[in-house]
């Protein structure tokens, strides 16, 4: 099969788990509150943690090469990418979902969804090549500092740490397992929807190195959800001259996924805006988490699952952004309390 249809289908896969899980960063970083219930915090702590075994196991067996990966190349810039991480943050709280969160919502009814989606492209376009490109390359010009090794193995390898790889997968995986052990006991179903989302990620990175043309080599990637969509407005706008990848498939198998849960579960249910400053809010949401995830080189999955799978220190870097700007931001910006705020 191809990338694309296999694309297609992994996305589905994904949409209809994070659908049927309500699987969302944001939900677990508004869980840090004084109060909240990390469930939702656990549920993503689960699926890094399958993500990691099941990613690091495929490159031991040869079915990926992860010293190809995106995450892993020499000289990501980390401090734009800790700004874009913290700026990608406060976006998804305005936002009130992420890019993947938000094709999830939108395949439930979900309008407000659609503009974040809109904008969150345009943003992205814009940002690559567009006209906040100059502002990009500004932002990555301000600090160009990164490791002497991308991956934590190749770090502790260098400081004379003995097995290197098992060590780096070791103590996350005990940590990690630690503090989702609770959702395994109380929310089988959440907790069966998170490993089935750390699986997908292992899938992604099979897919690109499977399909991969030795004749027009690609990168090799896994699920993200920031360059895809500004690629997907592109296909769809320009399909005729154009071909068809494997992100833009994972996001149209998302959408798939999702929708066939909703109608399946009876949640399709048409939502729109209850007012202006809802609808600017989404906006601004949509255009920073664009912006933000092109200089963090990702989103909440395509660092904090897909990057932190092949365990890039940029990947951290990254998500540490992320989680900080959402955290700050969601004391600067609270949650609307009117009807129809987007869930």
């Amino acid at each position: 099969m191809s990338a694309v249809a296999l694309g297609l289908i992994l996305g589905a896969i994904f949409g209809a788990a994070a659908r049927a899980g309500g699987f969302c960063l944001l939900r677990g970083v508004q869980g840090l509150r004084p109060g909240g219930e990390l469930s939702a915090l656990r549920a993503f702590a689960l699926a890094m943690l399958v993500a990691l075994l099941a990613t690091q196991g495929l490159d031991l067996a040869g079915g990926t090469d992860l010293d190809a990966a995106m995450p892993l190349r020499a000289g990501n810039p980390w401090p734009s990418m800790a700004v874009g991480g913290v700026i990608f943050g406060v976006g998804m709280v305005l936002a009130n979902a992420c890019g993947a969160r938000s094709l999830v919502l939108l395949a439930g009814g979900n309008l407000r969804a659609l503009l974040v989606l809109l904008c969150l492209g345009l943003a992205t376009q814009a940002t690559l090549t567009g006209v906040l490109a100059p502002l990009r390359m500004a932002v990555q010009g301000l600090g160009q500092a990164a490791a002497a090794a991308p991956s934590l193995p190749q770090t502790l390898a260098g400081a004379g740490i003995g097995f290197p790889l098992l060590v780096s997968v070791a103590v996350p995986a005990l940590l990690l397992g630690w503090f989702a052990l609770p959702l395994l006991r109380r929310n089988q179903r959440e907790a069966a929807m998170a490993v089935v989302i750390g699986l997908t990620i292992a899938g992604g990175w099979w897919i690109t190195h499977a399909t991969d043309d030795p004749f027009d080599p690609r990168p090799l990637t896994s699920l993200s959800f920031v360059g895809p969509m500004g690629e997907s407005l592109l296909w769809t706008m320009l399909s005729t001259g154009r071909p068809l990848g494997f992100g833009v498939a994972v996001i149209g198998g998302t959408l798939a996924g999702a929708f066939a849960t909703a109608i399946l579960t009876r949640g399709f249910r048409p939502e729109s805006f209850g007012s202006a400053p809802q609808m600017l809010r989404a906006v601004t949401g949509g255009l920073l988490m664009g912006f933000g995830g092109v200089l963090a080189l990702g989103c909440s999955i395509g660092q904090g699952l897909s990057g932190f799978s092949t365990l890039s220190l940029g990947s951290l870097v990254a998500l540490a952004g992320i989680v900080a700007g959402a955290f700050a931001a969601l004391s600067l910006f609270p949650r609307p309390t009117h009807a129809g705020a987007m869930t």
